[in-house]
Parts: C-alpha cells; sequence; structure tokens
C-alpha cells in the first residue's frame, strides 16, 4: 500500500530555512516521478519541484536556487529544502508520488477532487513564512 507522510513544516522568519521530509512506503524511487506541490490561499495548486530516480531536477522560477529537492533511497524519504524563505512561499506543501507517463498535474486543487489512479498524496504540512 502506497502512503506518504509529510513532516517538517511550521512558522519561520523571512530568509529563514525549513526542510520539509516525505517518508514513504510500498514502494521505492526507482520508479515514481517524485514531486512537491503547494497551494497557498486564494492561489492555484502550484508543482515546485521534480525528482526522477535520483537525478533529474525540475524546480518552478520562483524557487530556483533557494530550494533543493532530495531523496534518502536507505531510509525512503524525500526531503526539499527551503532556504531564503520569503513570505510568498506561505503554503501547505504536498508530496506526491506519479507513477503514471502523463504530464504534471495542473489545476486548481492540491489534491485534485478526482485523483489519478497512480498519483499519490501526502496529507500536506503547512509552511508559514512571515516578513
Amino acid at each position: 500500500q502506497v502512503q506518504l507522510v509529510e513532516s517538517g513544516g511550521g512558522s519561520v522568519q523571512a530568509g529563514g530555512s525549513l526542510r520539509l521530509s516525505c517518508a514513504v512506503s510500498g514502494f521505492t524511487f526507482d520508479e515514481p516521478k517524485m514531486a512537491w506541490y503547494r497551494q497557498a490561499p486564494g492561489n492555484e495548486c502550484e508543482l515546485v519541484s521534480t525528482i526522477i530516480r535520483h537525478h533529474s531536477r525540475w524546480y518552478t522560477s520562483s524557487v530556483k536556487d533557494r530550494f533543493t529537492i532530495s531523496q534518502d533511497n536507505a531510509k525512503n524519504i524525500l526531503y526539499l529544502q527551503m532556504n531564503a524563505l520569503k513570505p510568498e512561499d506561505t503554503a501547505v506543501y504536498y508530496c506526491v508520488a506519479d507513477f503514471s507517463h502523463s504530464p504534471p498535474y495542473v489545476g486548481p486543487r492540491c489534491p485534485p477532487l478526482h485523483r489519478h489512479s497512480e498519483r499519490y498524496w501526502g496529507q500536506g504540512t503547512q509552511v508559514t513564512v512571515s516578513s
């Protein structure tokens, strides 16, 4: 059974750092594309970063050079290291395991009301950045 559990969210002042963790079970990182999404109040669901098979990292432009996605294969944990945080990074962050071969999810809501059968979402963790 595929499970993803995020942790590491919290409140921090602008310029600070947080590291999000996503503990996974029921699969290994060899197969799926792993991703972090976020949703801020009033905003659409946003793809933040992806990693495929331990390499091939992608970041949305607003977090490039500030966030780093990585994974620990021995511990089955996906990470998102977030540095130089800004108030606009405030959101609920979700970890996603994508076993599909479809383009990444784009939509108004994280997670979507009708979930793709090959995409698994964690429960989300709140990140709040104050100015």
